[in-house]
C-alpha cells in the first residue's frame, strides 16, 4: 500500500491482508534501471500482493539487482534495448496466469493490483489498464513536458477509440494486467516506451477484451524519466501506423 508521509514523501508498506484470496497466479513485472531504493521498497510492497515478482534489470550500476535478490524477487537482465524489451523479456519469463506491469520508480501503488487483476479472475477481460483519467495523476501537471504527456496519450486514445469503436479514456499506462494465454497472441515487438500503445492496439485487433480500473499514478520517487517525450514521438507515431490496420 501506498501511504503520504508528513513530509509528503511516498512510503510502501504491506497490504493489509497480505496476499488477497484468488484462484489465478498472479506475477509482477517491474522494468528497472539505476532506481535505487524505489525499486527496493516496491518490491518488498509487492510480495505481498502476488505470486512472484520478476524485476527485469537494466544493467544497473546501483546494487538494486543484489539487494532484490535477497528479498526473494527474481531479477533477469534486459537487452539493453529500452522498456519494450524489457517488458517482452519480463512477460516471457512469467509463470503466473495473470501478469501486472508496473514501473519501478514509485509512481504506481502495489494496494491497486487486486483491483487490475480482478475483472482478468471474473472472466470478463483480457487486457486491464491502470486509468490515471479515472485514479488522478501527479504527473499530468505543472510543466509543457507533462502537458504534451497528456496530449499524446489523449490524442492516442482518441485515434483507438475512434479505430476500434470503444470507450477507453487511457491507454498508455503502463501499469496493467494481461491474462497471461493472450500474451502470445499479441506478438509483441516493440523495444521502446512505445509497448503499452503496441499491446493495446494489437489486443483489440486480435478481438481481445481491454478493460480499465480507476488507478492513481505519484509523482517519482526521485531521478528522471527515461521518456523522452520528443526523441520518442516519431516512434510512437509509428507504432500507430503499423498497429492500427
Amino acid at each position: 500500500m501506498q501511504s503520504r508521509s508528513a513530509t509528503g514523501a511516498t512510503e510502501f508498506g504491506p497490504r493489509p491482508g497480505s496476499r488477497y484470496l484468488v484462484l489465478m497466479r498472479t506475477t509482477v513485472v517491474i522494468p528497472s534501471r539505476n532506481e535505487g531504493d524505489s525499486v527496493v521498497q516496491l518490491a518488498a510492497a509487492v510480495i505481498a500482493c502476488c505470486d512472484e515478482v520478476i524485476v527485469v534489470d537494466g544493467h544497473s550500476t546501483d546494487g538494486s539487482p543484489e539487494r532484490l535478490k535477497t528479498l526473494g524477487v527474481t531479477v533477469i537482465e534486459d537487452g539493453g534495448k529500452g522498456k519494450g524489451d524489457a517488458i517482452r523479456r519480463g512477460l516471457a519469463a512469467a509463470d503466473g496466469d495473470m501478469i501486472v506491469t508496473m514501473d519501478a520508480d514509485g509512481s504506481h501503488d502495489p494496494a491497486d493490483i487486486r483491483s487490475l487483476v480482478a475483472p482478468i479472475e471474473a472472466g470478463e477481460a483480457d487486457l486491464v489498464i491502470g486509468c490515471r483519467m479515472r485514479g488522478g495523476s501527479d504527473e499530468f501537471a505543472g510543466t509543457w513536458t507533462m502537458f504534451v504527456r497528456l496530449w499524446g496519450n489523449n490524442f492516442l486514445t482518441q485515434v483507438i477509440n475512434t479505430r476500434f469503436g470503444t470507450a477507453l479514456t487511457d491507454t498508455q499506462n503502463g501499469f496493467r494486467a494481461i491474462r497471461a494465454n493472450a500474451v502470445s497472441r499479441l506478438a509483441l515487438t516493440e523495444d521502446r516506451h512505445s509497448i503499452e500503445l503496441e499491446m493495446v492496439l494489437r489486443a483489440l485487433k486480435e478481438g481481445l477484451r481491454v478493460f480499465q480500473v480507476p488507478a492513481h499514478e505519484y509523482a517519482r520517487r526521485s531521478g528522471e524519466s527515461s521518456l523522452s517525450v520528443v526523441r520518442q514521438t516519431p516512434t510512437f507515431l509509428w507504432c500507430l501506423l503499423r498497429n492500427i490496420w
